[in-house]
């Protein structure tokens, strides 16, 4: 992939490009450009909509209901387990670059933040895709679901949703589960996978931390209140409630506040 002249540019590239191997590439060498302050920021000439992020052919997108069984007692069901993780990381490297793209009017601060969380994101896949290998798989042997991807296409056009819901409801979800998928990997003596989850939660809380800032921000560019904002597109965008338990204390961490949490919880 040639190299592109604008972060904009650079983040749409590497959005549509198909390969894993090569998006991981592509997106390190992306985010150390904007660290060291090697692109500019010219404007694309339109903002289009990615209906669907550059990925390959493989895995088949499926509703939820159809995906494989991930229990922890068979090697197949371990592998299905690990390549859910490894999907989820693949998507929160498109919607980490898509948050760059999309909007292209906010402080400088606002892409470092984003770029640092592609890259990360793009180590995590590629973690969690060498331990799926090691256990005889690969990325693209089950079938997988779009739901984060179809978040992101229902908050294009809103940059307050887009931060409310995205990292701090989806990508937060993360911190909810995480602890829990790391004790029962554990128990099951994959100390390995489990050492790399520890890896990704601690930073996954600094990403949810990223979409808290940078949704309060938007919400006092728009004279909003930021928990009143958040409780209201709660309810807009999840009528049926949200998966339990919360880890609130990475929530916190995550900056969340105690009303927030509050609010999660009697919903």
């Amino acid at each position: 992939m040639p190299p592109a002249n604008s972060v904009f540019q650079a983040a749409y590239d590497c959005l549509l490009c198909t390969s894993p191997t090569q998006k991981c590439d592509a997106v390190i060498r992306f985010a150390e450009q904007v660290d060291r302050g090697d692109i500019g920021f010219a404007r694309t000439p339109s903002v289009n909509r990615v209906e669907s992020p550059g990925r390959p052919s493989r895995p088949r997108l499926v509703p939820p209901k159809k995906l494989a069984r991930r229990g922890l007692a068979t090697s197949r069901g371990k592998a299905a387990f690990i390549h859910a993780i490894t999907h989820i990381e693949f998507n929160a490297i498109n919607l980490a670059l898509d948050a760059i793209y999309r909007f292209q009017d906010l402080p400088r601060g606002y892409y470092l933040d984003w770029a640092s969380v592609a890259f990360d994101e793009a180590q995590h896949f590629l973690m969690l895709r060498e331990r799926l290998q090691q256990v005889g798989y690969d990325y693209g042997d089950f079938d997988a679901h779009n739901g984060l991807w179809e978040m992101a296409v229902k908050t294009d056009d809103n940059f307050v949703a887009r931060m409310a819901l995205v990292p701090r409801v989806l990508e937060a979800r993360g911190l909810d589960v995480t602890p829990g998928m790391i004790d029962k990997l554990q128990g099951n003596g994959d100390m390995k996978t489990a050492d790399v989850l520890k890896v990704i939660l601690d930073q996954e809380i600094r990403h949810v931390a990223i979409g808290s800032r940078w949704f309060k921000y938007a919400c006092k560019q728009k004279d909003l209140q930021p928990e009143t904002t958040f409780r209201s597109l709660l309810g807009k965008y999840y009528t049926g409630g949200l998966q339990r338990p919360f880890h609130l204390e990475a929530r916190r961490k995550a900056g969340f506040s105690e009303s927030e949490l509050e609010a999660l919880c009697k919903l």
